[in-house]
């Protein structure tokens, strides 16, 4: 029993020291690739086996394992001074730099064994495709075209990069060409390229400054000419505004000795017709005199006509005025007396004259007529009836007209009515035994 639990204990600690030893955690910037038998399987970042493993020793069975690392980052990889060729056989040094990753881990880890190798695969690589690539060109083409280059580069490599399980993060870039030892094959280019680009230079410069002077001279002819004609258009404004000023002069000058002529025909015209008017004014003063004298003359013998005639006219009307009071006194006595013996009479014609004209008025005095009468009818009727035993019961709402009703019983509309009460009364069994027992106790009687 105590061998057991000592066999237990030493098992678990082994267990324990197994885990704490061997547990791997792969680190962000890797891949760790495993290889247990024949199975291989990624341990990292992104991988579905997640980042945790145990690392057994490759000399246990069945659970050893071998593994690999691999970046998972990108890697630089630099070609400095590389000797290349052009297509004419012109020897340069060119400095290139690429930049990588892996995209396949297993197959990286099945081309090469670490990433150091990795690198040296792909540096090789790198070469080839450089020295394929610029030996189809000439070296003065390379040069002015170095920046195109890099596309070139990388669609050379492409293919035998998948071969490895990596890619290109972006374009090679060519950084550098230079001479190869002794050889002054690009200097001389660049000195015959420095001397194009300033004898571009000095050309385009010298055309620059004829331009420029071709230009002030034009601009100095166009100031020469835009001033000449502004001397000209000022001269032809002052002749025009001088002639102007002549003409308006002169159609002043004639206009003002056309303004006195036409002042001196109004004065003249005015002082004939002020003497016209002098001899009119003196013949019609003349003409006022004379008239004048005639009319006192005849106003004089009229005066002594008139004071004549007035004075007979004054005594006629005098004695007429005497008789016409006379007159008019006896017409008012017989007009007072008159007045007074009509009054009567002209208040019963305007009275009726009023109450023609006035509808309301007329209805009022039928309307107390009436009642005078149906009060004198009235008394008559009660005196009568009160002398007849007779008893009436009136139905009417007035005593009066029940009492007037009642005496249609003396007249022959009264008679007739009765007459048709009794023979319609016959026609019924009950009006005929009514009528029977009249006729039986006249017969006893």
């Amino acid at each position: 029993m105590d061998y057991y639990l000592i066999g237990a204990g030493i098992l678990a600690t082994t267990s324990f020291l197994t885990t704490v030893v061997l547990r791997r955690v792969v680190p962000t910037n890797e891949m760790h690739i495993i290889q247990a038998r024949k199975n291989m399987a990624t341990f990292g970042q992104g991988s579905k086996n997640g980042n945790v493993y145990y690392e057994w020793p490759k000399w246990m069975p069945l659970v050893g394992i071998t593994k690999a690392i691999m970046p998972i980052s990108v890697f630089k990889l630099e070609l400095m001074r590389y000797d290349a060729y052009d297509k004419d056989r012109l020897p340069f040094e060119i400095d290139l730099v690429a930049f990588f990753r892996i995209d396949d881990f297993i197959m990286a880890s099945q081309r090469v064994s670490s990433l150091s190798e990795l690198r040296e695969q792909l540096l090789f690589i790198l070469k080839g495709a450089a020295r394929t690539m610029l030996a189809n060109y000439d070296i003065h083409q390379i040069m002015v075209e170095r920046a195109t280059f890099g596309d070139h580069f990388t669609k050379e490599v492409e293919t035998q990069l998948k071969n490895w399980g990596c890619s290109t993060v972006k374009n090679i870039e060519l950084m550098d060409i230079r001479d190869y030892g002794s050889s002054k094959v690009i200097e001389n280019i660049m000195a015959k390229t420095k001397s194009l680009i300033e004898m571009q230079s000095r050309t385009v410069v010298a055309k620059n400054m004829q331009e420029a002077q071709t230009a002030e001279i034009q601009a100095q002819q166009e100031v020469d000419i835009r001033k000449q004609e502004a001397t000209q258009a000022v001269g032809l404004k002052q002749a025009s505004r001088e002639q102007t000023v002549g003409i308006a002069a002169q159609q002043a000058s004639q206009a003002v000795k056309e303004q006195e002529r036409v002042t001196k025909e109004k004065e003249m015209n005015i002082l004939q017709v002020s003497n016209v008017r002098q001899s009119e004014i003196a013949k019609q003063a003349n003409i006022i005199k004379a008239e004048e004298r005639k009319q006192v003359a005849i106003v004089e013998a009229d005066g002594e006509k008139q004071k004549t005639v007035l004075l007979a006219e004054g005594n006629l009307e005098n004695s007429k005025r005497i008789a016409e009071g006379i007159q008019v006194q006896g017409l008012a006595k017989a007009e007072a007396e008159k007045a007074m013996q009509l009054a009567p009479v002209q208040a019963q014609i305007t009275l009726a004259k009023e109450i023609g004209s006035n509808e309301n008025y007329q209805k009022y005095l039928v309307t107390i007529r009436q009642v005078e009468a149906n009060q004198v009818v009235g008394v008559e009727q009660a005196k009568a009836l009160e002398k007849a035993n007779i008893k009436i019961i009136a139905n009417t709402g007035n005593p009066v007209e029940g009492v007037k009703n009642a005496m249609e019983i003396f007249s022959a509309k009264g008679g007739t009515q009765i007459g048709s009460m009794l023979e319609a009364l016959v026609q019924t069994p009950t009006g005929e035994k009514i009528i029977d027992s009249f006729s039986k106790g006249n017969g006893h009687a």
